[in-house]
């Protein structure tokens, strides 16, 4: 596996933003550089990946500035970096088609000098970043300019040239995209390309509708995009619209995320590298989610992808052993779901069932005395158990997941715990459930972090998990209004 690096970002161009990799020649390739003022050290070939950049080469630099690089293997297309020898910038170069290629350049004023020979793919590419420079750099100029309002001469005639200026762009991108359909730069113009909205009166009732607008807009998202081309694979650009999709665009609800999810992962299935790259980036995004709940889609993906060896092609035995450990943990305590039992006993050695507990609201807190987080945590849980939940019928059930049965007991008599049910699970209850293969109560609520924390309806149905004493009372609190209703 090439070695990840950290780049700083540097001001040559848009790309830095994109890259991207496809499935390409077999031919060797024999890249030459000579960029002032350097004359000795290494460049580096890397590409990026998502939002990480890999190096996969290097090439001695001469005291004449030259350096080459050349193999044998396959360099897949897309969007790669020559990057310095002190790796705190990087020229960015096209592998596509073109193999065989020279760049020349100076840092001193990097983008308008950069020069390649034998590379129509590089030439039209660096033309195309010099020419967005310098639009760029004239429509800020005329910003700054903008004084008055919209109907003054002077604002609408400057803010006119500026108009001028973005649509001569725009012009130049559908020019290049006409003549180079096929080309890495027209499919990175059209990640970028938003869905243009249709007018008002193309709405329903020929009057703006933004439920329309809105569905228009997640529907026609992708439009232009081939999810089996390859040179995506490894772009930024790629990346940032597949997280702007998830977490700006679709409703945030497992079911519908779901959905999405598969017909993302079918419409990309006929290209292996286009359905890994999809299946790994959906499940690093809801293996931990950032809202409460979305665990079920990583779920889902477990069940319907993994489960059914459609990643065994490319899984290594780590990330293999991540996502099937997660994928167990977490399919048993799914919000909705009945809350497992536990096979635990009191402090007094009297056996516990969740089912005979009758609550409207049941906390579950798995803890450990010597966790400095359960140490801050645990008295608040129970500062508002004791002042508003407990007259309100509340059930607390505070588990011992290490720490010592002694320490425990000292933290309960010393924090004055009155009112929780604490219990624990004997070493006898823990030996036999691992010798007969049978879930713990750690695979059963993912208990790989204390606290952890879980809420449960008047049926013992998991209904919040992972939140805090603050969190914990306002979801009851809403529970409780919508219930009223």
């Amino acid at each position: 596996m090439p070695k990840v690096f950290e780049m700083r970002a540097i001001a040559i161009s848009f790309i830095s933003l994109l890259s991207s990799i496809c499935s390409l020649a077999q031919s060797t390739y024999e890249i030459k550089a000579n960029i002032k003022p350097f004359n000795k050290g290494f460049y580096y070939l890397a590409y990026h990946f998502g939002s990480k950049q890999y190096l996969i080469d290097s090439a001695k630099i001469d005291e004449n500035g030259n350096a080459v690089f050349t193999g044998n293997k396959k360099l897949q297309g897309g969007i790669y970096l020559i990057v310095f020898p002190e790796k705190n910038g990087w020229v960015e170069c096209v592998i596509d088609k073109e193999l065989k290629f020279s760049l020349k350049a100076d840092t001193a004023n990097l983008l308008q000098s950069l020069v390649f020979e034998n590379s129509t793919d590089n030439t039209v590419f660096t033309q195309y970043q010099q020419k967005s420079y310098e639009i760029g750099t004239k429509m800020n100029e005329l910003r700054k300019q903008l004084t008055g309002k919209a109907g003054e001469p002077a604002y609408d005639s400057t803010n006119g040239i500026i108009k001028s200026l973005g649509q001569s762009m725009q012009d130049y991108r559908i020019d290049l995209q006409k003549k180079y359909p096929n080309s890495l730069l027209t499919s990175i113009f059209n990640i970028l390309k938003d869905p243009e909205i249709p007018p008002a009166s193309q709405h329903p009732k020929g009057k703006y509708d933004s439920v329309y607008a809105y569905n228009y807009y997640k529907d026609h998202f992708w439009d232009g995009i081939r999810f089996t081309d390859e040179r995506l694979i490894r772009t930024p650009v790629l990346q940032g619209k597949f997280d702007r999709y998830y977490d700006e665009v679709l409703p945030q609800v497992p079911d519908s995320l779901m959905v999405y999810a598969d017909r993302m992962l079918l419409a990309s299935k006929p290209n292996e590298e286009m359905f890994k790259f999809f299946l790994s980036s959906l499940t690093d995004k809801y293996v931990n989610p950032k809202y409460m709940g979305q665990d079920a889609v990583f779920v889902h993906l477990f069940e319907k992808y993994f489960l059914t060896g459609q990643a065994d092609a490319w899984m290594n035995d780590q990330y293999k052993k991540f996502v099937f450990d997660r994928g167990y943990s977490l399919m048993s305590n799914r919000i909705g779901l009945k809350a497992p039992e536990l096979q635990m006993v009191d402090t007094l050695g009297k056996p516990f069932s969740i089912n005979a507990l009758q609550a409207p609201f049941t906390v579950i807190c798995f803890w450990d005395p010597t966790c400095g987080h359960c140490k801050e945590e645990v008295p608040k849980m129970d500062s508002i158990f004791q002042a508003k939940w407990r007259k309100n019928g509340v059930k607390l059930i505070g588990v011992m997941v290490d720490g010592g049965k002694q320490n425990w007991l000292k933290f309960i008599r010393d924090n004055k715990l009155a009112g929780w049910t604490h219990i624990y699970q004997t070493d006898e209850t823990k030996d036999r459930i691992y010798k007969s293969g049978r879930p713990g109560f750690r695979q059963l609520y993912d208990v790989y972090q204390t606290p952890m924390v879980y809420l449960l309806d008047n049926n013992k149905n998991i209904i919040a998990k992972k939140l805090n004493h603050l969190q914990l009372d306002d979801f009851m609190e809403a529970k409780k209004k919508s219930q009223q209703k």
